[in-house]
Order: structure tokens, then C-alpha cells, then sequence
């Protein structure tokens, strides 16, 4: 849908968009050879994931290791890994995961208040009660988390919120694997989402010399996407559940 949007956009203005030098198929082939590493463990870890027959199958934690683990060995065997790299990255990784284990012992503790408290079966007799329906407590929720997702993180605020959220949902009847699914679109599309957006501070702090009105403008057209996509999603919730259901 992405996709769509800019040739619509590339149609609507002709010349708007910055366009490519041109390439023969040759050249283009001949660019794959840049890219065979990540492909390759595309294939491995993904393919493990699945099951392939030709590939040892593992587990969603063990593929997280093994992608690590490829990823070394590629880049210490095409010498791209240094060794000041390889300290760099274990020192970004530790202040990643020094930052999310934060919020999980957090969200480990607000989870015994709310299991001491019933907070999630007060909620869901309160959203439940206000004769909405269905799909207007659905709507409820979506619409606080486009607003959290403008002040929030996106893994500390689905840490936070999905404790109390998640009984609502099963009691009024929805898949959860589809509830995650919309539940992930509408907390990337509140990241974006005027007036705070924080994306956009990001997109902000690289490209110094753009304004935010031109940044928000330039995103307005993706949001109206991702709310069709949600829109086409709840409307339809095969599309989130197709796959899952034949792994």
C-alpha cells in the first residue's frame, strides 16, 4: 500500500519525486553479488523458523541467536568486523538490553498491581458497559493508542497497556494474533502522527534543514494509508490470519 501511495502521489505530481539514474537488467543482476550476505541469512534464519527441509529448525529465541551468530561470523569473516566494531556492538547491546529490561521488571511489577488490584476486570466491565459495541471499544482503544503513541515508546507502552487491554479484547470475542497485529500498526502509526509524532523529531534531528511542517506534510499521506490498511484489516481479518494459521 506504500507502494501505491507514492505512484499515486508520482501521478498526481508529475516530477515531485527525485527519480533514479536508470540501469540495465545486467547491472541490476550484477548488484545481487553486494547483497548475498543478508540474504543468506534471510534464508537460514527464516527458513529454520519454518522448517525447510535442508535446514535445522528452531525456535523464534533460538533464530534470534542464530541471526546474531551468522551475522559475526559474516562480518568477521569478510573482515567488516573489526575488533573495535565488535566492542562497539557489544556496548550498544548492552545499553539496549539494560533499557529494556528496565521496562520489563517494570511492567513485571505494575503487572502484580494489577493483578492485586482486578484493575483489567474493572476495565473490561467498564468498556464493555458503556454499550458501544464491539467494534466501538475497539475503536476506543486504537484511538488511546495513537495518542500514547505519541508520547510513549512503542515497546514500553504495549509492556504497559496490553495487561489491561488484552482481557477486553478476549472477552468481546476478537483473535489475539489479530489484535496484536493491529495493535502493532496503530502504535507505529501513532509514532508519525500529528501534533508530536516522535519519528518525526527523529526524521527531524537527521535532516536539520527540512521544517516539521514539510516533514508532517510529506507523512500525511501515509497516515491516510495506514488508516485505510487498518480499516481493510479489521474489515477483513483473514489477511492478518492467513499465515499464522498454516504455520
Amino acid at each position: 500500500m506504500y507502494m501505491i501511495t507514492i505512484a499515486i502521489i508520482g501521478w498526481v505530481r508529475p516530477g515531485f519525486l527525485p527519480k533514479g539514474k536508470r540501469t540495465s537488467w545486467r547491472q541490476r543482476i550484477a548488484g545481487l553479488k553486494d547483497i548475498w550476505a543478508p540474504l543468506l541469512l534471510f534464508v537460514f534464519v527464516i527458513g529454520g523458523l519454518y522448517g525447510l527441509p535442508f535446514l535445522p529448525r528452531f525456535t523464534p529465541t533460538e533464530a534470534g541467536g542464530v541471526g546474531a551468530s551468522g551475522a559475526f561470523l559474516i562480518g568477521v569473516l569478510s573482515g567488516r568486523l573489526t575488533k573495535d566494531g565488535i566492542l562497539g556492538a557489544l556496548l550498544q547491546a548492552t545499553r539496549t538490553a539494560a533499557a529494556v529490561f528496565t521496562v520489563l521488571i517494570g511492567a513485571l511489577i505494575f503487572g502484580y498491581f494489577l493483578t492485586i488490584t482486578q484493575t483489567p476486570q474493572k476495565v473490561t466491565e467498564l468498556l464493555t458497559g458503556l454499550g458501544l459495541g464491539r467494534y466501538g471499544v475497539l475503536a476506543l482503544i486504537m484511538l488511546m493508542y495513537l495518542v500514547l503513541g505519541c508520547l510513549m515508546d512503542a515497546m514500553a507502552m504495549i509492556i504497559l497497556t496490553i495487561p489491561i487491554i488484552f482481557p477486553v479484547i478476549t472477552h468481546l470475542g476478537f483473535d489475539p494474533i489479530w489484535f496484536g497485529v493491529i495493535i502493532v500498526m496503530t502504535v507505529e502509526l501513532g509514532l508519525i502522527h500529528p501534533p508530536v509524532g516522535m519519528n518525526v523529531f527523529v526524521i527531524k534531528s537527521v535532516i536539520k534543514d527540512v521544517s516539521f511542517t514539510t516533514i508532517f506534510k510529506g507523512v500525511i499521506p501515509f497516515i491516510i494509508t495506514d488508516l485505510i490498511r487498518l480499516v481493510i484489516l479489521i474489515a477483513f481479518p483473514i489477511i492478518a490470519l492467513w499465515l499464522p494459521s498454516h504455520m
